[in-house]
C-alpha cells in the first residue's frame, strides 16, 4: 500500500498534534512545580540579600550588643538568681504602691550569653498613676526588665487589676575550668 503525499502529511500533522496534546497534559503538573521552585528561588534570593546587608552592618551590631551587654548583671556561675529578681521586683513595687498578690518564678532560659528568667504575675492591683511608675520604673533599671503579656481590667473605681509576665535577662560568670 503506497500512501499519498497528501496522506503523508495528514498523518504526520496528526500525529504531531497528538504528540503535542500528550506533552501538554503530561507537563501541565510540572508548570506549577517550575513556578513554585522559581518563587523559592526568587524568595532564596531576597533573603540571601538580606543576609549581606546585615553581614554587612556586622560592626554596628557588635557594638550595639557590647553596650547593652554593659547594662546586663552578671550573676554567679550555677547560683540561684530568683530571689535576687523578686526582691528588684518586690523594691519597685513598694516604693510605687503597686500591689502584687501573687507571683510564680518560671525556669531561667539560656538564649545565646543572655540568661532570661520569667516571672509570671498571676495577680496585682494598684491604680493607674501607681501602675504607669511601677511600669516606668522597671524600664528605669535598664534593659535587664522586660514586661509582656500585660493585662488590664478595672476593679473598682480608679483601681486596676491583671497580670503580666516579666522577663529578668542576665548574663552569667564564666565557670573556672580546674
Amino acid at each position: 500500500m503506497k500512501l499519498s503525499r497528501r496522506e503523508s502529511v495528514l498523518g504526520l500533522s496528526t500525529l504531531s498534534v497528538l504528540l503535542f496534546g500528550v506533552t501538554a497534559l503530561l507537563a501541565r503538573s510540572k508548570v506549577q512545580e517550575w513556578k513554585d521552585v522559581w518563587a523559592q528561588q526568587a524568595e532564596v534570593l531576597r533573603q540571601i540579600e538580606i543576609d549581606k546587608r546585615l553581614v554587612a552592618q556586622r560592626a554596628t551590631w557588635q557594638k550595639k550588643l557590647a553596650e547593652l551587654s554593659e547594662l546586663l548583671p552578671v550573676q554567679p556561675a550555677g547560683k540561684d538568681v530568683t530571689v535576687y529578681w523578686l526582691s528588684v521586683m518586690d523594691r519597685v513595687a513598694a516604693r510605687e504602691e503597686f500591689s502584687i498578690t501573687s507571683r510564680q518564678p518560671g525556669e531561667e532560659r539560656k538564649q545565646g550569653d543572655v540568661y532570661e528568667l520569667p516571672i509570671e504575675v498571676r495577680d496585682w492591683e494598684a491604680d493607674l498613676d501607681s501602675l504607669v511608675h511601677f511600669l516606668f520604673e522597671l524600664q528605669s533599671e535598664g534593659a535587664m526588665l522586660d514586661v509582656r503579656q500585660l493585662l488590664i481590667k478595672p476593679k473598682d473605681a480608679g483601681r486596676l487589676r491583671g497580670r503580666f509576665t516579666l522577663y529578668c535577662a542576665y548574663t552569667r560568670e564564666k565557670e573556672k575550668e580546674s
